[in-house]
């Protein structure tokens, strides 16, 4: 599989937003069937997980995708495909208030608590892989995170250290500064983007108040209709119903970019240098913070997300998911190299 130094951009697919909007318009919701799993949390509301089945016993795959995605994702079934193209399992983490009826998956299902998912938000990742880790302890377990996911899932690596339940993981397009992706938001090239995340999130953020009006009383619909940037609305709703005392407080507690060196498994963190969520820079600084177990890949093109190369339209490849599986495949194979016996020669 070639690395981020070898392979080329699709010649007919140039540009930061065609690569990054390219998913949208070309590929299927449907490549995958999942098995759904609902789980009880500790405070007692659902967590939804959509497993792709495969060889019995092989390496599972969790995948935590982005910013209002969901199993149905387009990145996050292309992941599922190319867990399913090296013989291993997959799972995918909703996040809370982000799992989708399989039968329509336009139609968002609802959670029994009053509140919605962030960047920082580790304990349901960890709750997770507590969960399948008991079930099948003999079975390793690695793990892939799209944008806000690989922020969730970088951010955990750094909080649990050496005592991580998975053996490898890798991220694809994280805003390792969230103070820095906000503000490179509200850039006039990136009002599209914006636009679009706000017309999925405050719709969702309201309906919340709406069904919890004692728990949520502290909030105020009418500024969190009225939010402009993505700054705004997590100073007005991201913040202050998930405990922090202002949107800054939430970016510098929840950036994964504090978390780098302390992470202790193998893990490959792809970016492109013209990605429009994220700036150039920041993606340095993060390449500066990682602890040796870190690896970055740095492509100068991909968008967000995107990484789209080929010869033509009707045979796009998806490098960087390609790119995530073979690596972690590579981690699973020096893992079996260093547990297998060793043959001792006869003098």
């Amino acid at each position: 599989m070639q690395g981020a130094e070898e392979v080329a951009v699709a010649w007919w697919l140039r540009g930061a937003t065609a690569q990054t909007l390219w998913a949208r318009l070309a590929r299927s919701r449907h490549l995958v069937r999942f098995e759904r799993e609902v789980l009880t949390t500790d405070d007692d509301d659902d967590l939804v997980l959509d497993h792709a089945a495969g060889p019995a016993g092989s390496p599972r795959l969790l995948l935590l995708h982005g910013l209002e995605g969901s199993a149905h994702s387009l990145h996050t079934q292309g992941l599922a495909v190319q867990a399913a193209r090296v013989g291993w399992r997959c799972t995918v983490l909703n996040f809370r208030s982000c799992a989708r009826d399989p039968l329509q998956i336009s139609r968002r299902l609802k959670n029994r608590r009053p509140r919605l998912y962030h960047s920082g938000d580790t304990a349901d990742l960890d709750f997770a892989l507590r969960a399948l880790a008991a079930r099948e302890p003999d079975v390793p377990i690695y793990a892939v995170g799209f944008s806000l996911g690989g922020n969730v899932l970088l951010k955990w690596l750094g909080e649990v250290g050496a005592g991580s339940a998975i053996r490898g993981a890798a991220t694809i397009s994280v805003p390792y500064d969230l103070a820095a992706a906000s503000r490179y938001l509200e850039r006039p090239g990136a009002r599209f983007y914006t636009y679009h995340f706000l017309r999925r999130l405050k719709p969702k953020a309201l309906d919340v108040l709406a069904r919890f009006p004692r728990e949520t009383a502290h909030l105020d619909a009418a500024r969190i209709g009225a939010a402009r940037t993505v700054a705004e609305f997590d100073e007005r709703l991201t913040a202050p119903m998930h405990g922090f005392t202002s949107a800054e407080d939430y970016y510098r507690r929840s950036s994964s970019l504090g978390y780098l060196s302390r992470i202790a498994v193998p893990t490959l963190c792809i970016s492109s240098e013209d990605d429009p969520f994220y700036p150039r820079e920041a993606v340095e600084r993060a390449r500066a913070a990682g602890s040796p177990a870190v690896t970055f890949e740095v492509t100068p093109w991909g968008g967000h997300t995107g990484f789209v190369a080929g010869p033509w339209p009707w045979r796009p490849r998806y490098w960087a998911e390609e790119r995530v599986v073979d690596w972690l495949g590579e981690v699973q194979d020096a893992a079996n190299q260093e547990s297998s016996p060793k043959t001792v020669a006869k003098l």
